[in-house]
């Protein structure tokens, strides 16, 4: 049943995490390395890329970077809840799938509770019923939203939903945190601008992510609420998150963020997948499972499809999702990339057909 694919290519479609670090983000650690600078984020690198933060959401915020996705989200939420609060969020979420219980620890204990929503979102009517199904004193009181944006199955909350979710969440003294992994893919994919879905859109701190968009490492913790903010740099520190050498953890910000890079490198990750969505929707037996709004396509392939993938060298996941598989372009895919990919499928799809028929 074996095909063996013709297509000379990197056949990385697992993960942008398996992407390298893109030109411009290595320039500016490389340009950081020549010469001494002061420790623990008082050098100028740290200080460039927390103004541009500013400037680009076009306000005032705190900003603080740590080492990776899991600090960042676990750190927020902590800063956002007491430990007998809850935090509710998609059954989705990455902060519930897979950061292996970071978010109720560093809290000290806040309970995760989960709701429903079609492609990855939250229903608002599941966030109220949440909220209401107890008041008393046994329950640990909701306290904070968490939202993924883009979302673990490659869809994008658009700005009225943002706004929606926003009202839902005052009306019920809700704080707003925002898992950005995938931040860039979402502003590139809707064309506005970073704060009509942050801080305009009621959120009031954004975790935004570095290295799933070409960093070495690296996310950004972008307070919008200063006074959430308050002693954030020692949970940091007691995290093990604060960087001697911050100015490598940064540089790459001021490298991506001052020629708007971030959202060019983004958008062609984003263009990729759309080309691969295009083209998958045409093969029989192949079924797109989600909307692909941002970098990723979600696939329900025949079991012995995946295999003959798999055996032709080609890397995805299977196990993220309601059980598809997931192509995932980066900053680094190539519309050759994609080519190639679906020509193996188109091949092995019609050879599962020939030996069905």
């Amino acid at each position: 049943m074996t095909v063996t694919s013709t297509h000379p290519t990197r056949f990385q479609f697992a993960s942008d995490n398996y992407a390298g670090v893109c030109p411009e983000a290595w320039e500016a650690m490389a340009e950081a390395n020549r010469g001494y600078a002061s420790s623990y984020g008082e050098d100028p690198w740290t200080a460039r890329a927390s103004e541009r933060l500013r400037e680009i959401f076009e306000t005032d915020c705190e900003v603080f970077f740590v080492f990776n996705g899991t600090a960042a989200n676990s750190l927020a939420l902590a800063s956002l809840c007491q430990s007998y609060h809850s935090i509710i969020c998609h059954e989705m979420a990455h902060i519930e799938t897979d950061e292996c219980g970071a978010a109720e620890f560093f809290s000290n204990g806040t309970k995760v509770l989960l709701v429903r929503g079609d492609n990855g979102k939250v229903d608002p009517a599941e966030v109220v019923h949440a909220v209401k199904r107890r008041s008393d004193i046994h329950y640990p009181k909701p306290k904070v939203l968490s939202l993924t944006q883009a979302t673990e199955l490659g869809t994008v909350y658009s700005v009225d939903e943002l706004q929606a979710i926003a009202e839902l969440a005052r009306r019920h003294k809700l704080r707003i945190h925002m898992d950005g992994a995938r931040f860039s893919n979402a502003v590139a994919s809707l064309g506005v601008a970073p704060k009509e879905i942050t801080w305009k859109a009621g959120v009031d701190v954004l975790c935004f992510g570095g290295t799933k968009n070409g960093f070495a490492i690296g996310e950004a913790v972008v307070f919008f609420n200063k006074e959430l903010a308050y002693e954030f740099e020692y949970r940091c520190k007691q995290a093990g998150q604060l960087a001697s050498k911050m100015r490598f953890l940064t540089a790459p910000w001021v490298g991506m963020l001052e020629n708007d890079m971030w959202l060019t490198r983004a958008g062609n990750a984003n263009r990729c997948a759309r080309l691969l969505e295009s083209q998958l929707r045409s093969i029989d037996g192949v079924d797109v499972m989600y909307p692909s709004q941002a970098n990723a396509v979600f696939v329900d392939l025949p079991p012995q499809l995946a295999e003959m993938l798999r055996e032709m060298g080609w890397h995805f996941y299977t196990f993220i999702g309601s059980g598809g598989a997931r192509f995932m372009c980066s900053w680094e895919t190539t519309e050759a990339d994609v080519d190639a990919l679906v020509k193996d499928i188109q091949a092995a799809s019609a050879q599962l057909k020939g030996e069905k028929a």
